[in-house]
């Protein structure tokens, strides 16, 4: 039976009584031994597909469903991979801006101008790298992005003798953007052919997004999820691997705010059908499509999110997915019919769970984790019904992880919902409070914000998707505050969408509800609130710090977009459209012209190179603030780029702790 493989990163924390005495100190919120440390679990099927081997620290144990043994070395080689070729990896080199294939030079490229083989679109849309090989390496597609009509971005190195500047290419919303093709490398003829996705010579049609790239299973064909700039309209497209010619277009989607596809197509194991991610039900679901673009059926249906594909099973009848059907603030693995639908969830215990099963799914591994139950690996053997039910189930616990924290003060750390300012839509929340608190006694708080596209902050996992920092704020005596607004993830189309074109106006809304149940709390002091995020964070902490100085004391913002024209244009054209579409919608949600409304205490933290919310933000920010005869406090990590790594984290914690601890407490 083929080996599958597969990591599974595991939280060493586990949950035990808590002495309720010792306090995390400064250098320990960057100890790897208490945050938060991980140890590499690895879970791997033996050939039989039922016994599943792992390390326990560096020593090698099976599980073959009755007992545990240590490995011998001729049961090590279960773990080695099926073959011994070369790393696709190492077969590709770019050297100086070219790009070659097995030594022989592919295409020329200057890294900067004309990038080859990178990611394209500033990550945007699934895309994570610019190399895609076909099913068997015969032949390899790459990006070739012509970024030279960009105008030239500066960021200032300071560290030289004399600071010299470093440009970027950043192009802003509402501007000239960049030209992306794809090549085609046949490696056996060694002949170099370009998609035509290009079939006329607009601007408009240059300036298209390919995405999801995809083969076909027998390398004749490769598929392009193309989109419009305006981002409402997706093509997928196939074209001829031999010739680059186009051939025709699959299927189309439509969307009056915007169409995003993030994952490829995935074909069947007999290759004559495919499996694609859309939204267009209003939550993100499976379809079944024939090779020729035909629908086939909706496999997947219901107000919840299908995360992640898995696999298919053995014999391709069923396939194996994440998604959040029966716990909003979680993540399960479901066994989905594709015949009937019928949808059966595998990872019987409440929480997160990653999964890694055999080839046909009787027998798997998850680990998993609660808000109060840390990490824990199970394995499992199954019987499937006729309806996709377990018709027998047997369980075993592999591992159950230690707790580093097992000595220290722990705060309570609690999930809930509340209501959204639509007065319908439930919103989770994540509540952390001290140990030991006192009756009577009020607390100051701090609301800890992201909430923009592509985020879930509150999660039914171990500290509720929290850090120790935040704990280390509650035993220092705050209360620390999270909502997942509309307008974040994993909560389906409308959800997501509704604030297009008016970012930070219904997030803002529904932050100030999570407010009004702080405000409920009789251990909540409300003349001491505080309100801190980084990046679209950063935009809703001073939007919020600026529409209600009456809250919010203290205010620590940082990377903060101040105005989306100075954003990049793939994110910032999806949520806002340009700026020539949607001036209204620019000038209400820019936080220059409210800068006069300041009052309190605002630190504005930035990155000195950061190029993705580049300094330009806060530095006009900081003007209008001057203009307004409004104080405001910045500071500047000098060279760093959009977030704060390294031992500078920590000062950076420090930083904004003596803050509250200074204007809040």
């Amino acid at each position: 039976m083929k080996k599958i493989f597969l990591t599974l990163a595991v939280l060493l924390i586990a949950g035990t009584a808590f002495s309720q005495e010792k306090l995390l100190q400064w250098d320990q919120l960057m100890d790897r031994n208490l945050y938060p440390k991980r140890e590499a679990v690895s879970f791997i099927f033996a050939p039989d597909g039922k016994t599943v081997t792992y390390y326990k620290g560096k020593e090698l144990y099976g599980f073959d469903g009755k007992k545990e043994f240590k490995l011998t070395d001729a049961q090590e080689d279960w773990r080695k991979p099926a073959n011994n070729d070369p790393k696709l990896e190492e077969r590709v080199e770019l050297k100086e801006g070219n790009l070659y294939v097995d030594g022989k030079l592919v295409e020329r490229g200057d890294g900067y101008n004309i990038v080859l083989g990178e990611s394209v679109h500033r990550n945007e849309f699934g895309i994570n790298g610019g190399l895609f090989w076909s099913p068997k390496a015969s032949r390899l597609a790459f990006y070739r992005m012509d970024q030279s009509m960009v105008v030239d971005y500066p960021l200032v190195n300071t560290k030289a003798r004399e600071a010299e500047v470093r440009n970027i290419k950043y192009p802003m919303a509402g501007m000239q953007s960049h030209w992306v093709t794809v090549g085609v490398w046949d490696c056996a003829s060694q002949k170099l052919v370009y998609l035509n996705t290009c079939r006329d010579t607009t601007v408009h049609e240059r300036e298209m997004y390919l995405t999801n790239i995809a083969w076909s299973p027998d390398e004749q064909y490769v598929y392009i999820a193309k989109i419009n700039r305006e981002q409402n309209r997706m093509w997928l497209e196939q074209y001829d691997a031999a010739t680059g010619d186009f051939v025709k277009v699959l299927f189309e989607e439509t969307n009056p705010r915007y169409v995003e596809p993030c994952e490829p197509m995935i074909f069947t194991p007999k290759g004559d059908r495919f499996l694609w991610f859309s939204m267009r039900d209003g939550y993100k679901h499976l379809y079944l499509y024939n090779a020729d673009g035909s629908l086939v059926k909706q496999v997947t249906k219901g107000e919840y999110e299908v995360e992640e594909f898995i696999q298919f099973d053995k014999k391709g009848e069923n396939i194996f997915v994440y998604a959040n059907k029966d716990n909003l603030a979680g993540r399960d693995a479901y066994r989905v019919n594709l015949k009937d639908g019928t949808m059966w969830r595998l990872t019987l215990d409440k929480g997160t769970h990653s999964v890694m099963l055999n080839e046909d799914g009787s027998s798997f591994v998850y680990v998993y984790s609660s808000v109060d139950m840390p990490a824990r690996a199970m394995w499992n053997s199954v019987k499937y019904g006729k309806n996709g039910q377990f018709s027998k189930h047997t369980a075993h616990e592999l591992y159950a992880a230690e707790n580093p924290l097992k000595d220290y003060a722990m705060p309570t750390v609690k999930l809930g919902t509340i209501k959204a300012a639509d007065g319908t839509t439930d919103l989770y929340y994540r509540l952390i409070t001290p140990p030991n608190m006192k009756p009577g006694k009020k607390y100051p708080t701090l609301v800890y914000v992201y909430g923009g596209p592509h985020s879930q902050l509150v999660t039914d996992s171990w500290l509720g998707g929290g850090n120790l920092y935040f704990l280390f704020l509650a035993q220092q005596g705050y209360v620390v505050f999270t909502v997942d607004n509309r307008g974040t993830d994993n909560r389906g189309f409308e959800f997501e969408s509704c604030t297009h074109r008016h970012l930070g106006e219904i997030e803002m809304a529904d932050q100030m509800e999570g407010v009004k149940f702080l405000k409920s709390l009789p251990y909540v002091d409300q003349d001491r609130m505080g309100v801190e995020g980084w990046s679209f964070g950063g935009f809703m902490t001073i939007t919020m710090k600026l529409a209600h100085p009456e809250v919010f004391k203290v205010g620590c913002a940082g990377g903060p977009v101040i105005d989306w024209k100075w954003y990049e244009i793939m994110y910032g054209e999806r949520y806002m459209d340009t700026p020539q579409e949607n001036p209204e919608g620019y000038e209400a949600t820019s936080l220059l012209n409210k800068a006069r409304n300041l009052e309190g205490r605002l630190l504005v933290i930035q990155g000195g190179e950061d190029n993705t919310v580049v300094p330009q933000h806060s530095t006009e920010f900081i003007e209008r603030c001057i203009n307004n005869f409004k104080q405001v406090d910045y500071f500047v990590y000098p060279h760093h780029e959009h977030n704060v790594l390294g031992r500078e984290r920590l000062h950076l914690y420090k930083k904004m702790f003596d803050y509250y601890e200074t204007f809040l407490k």
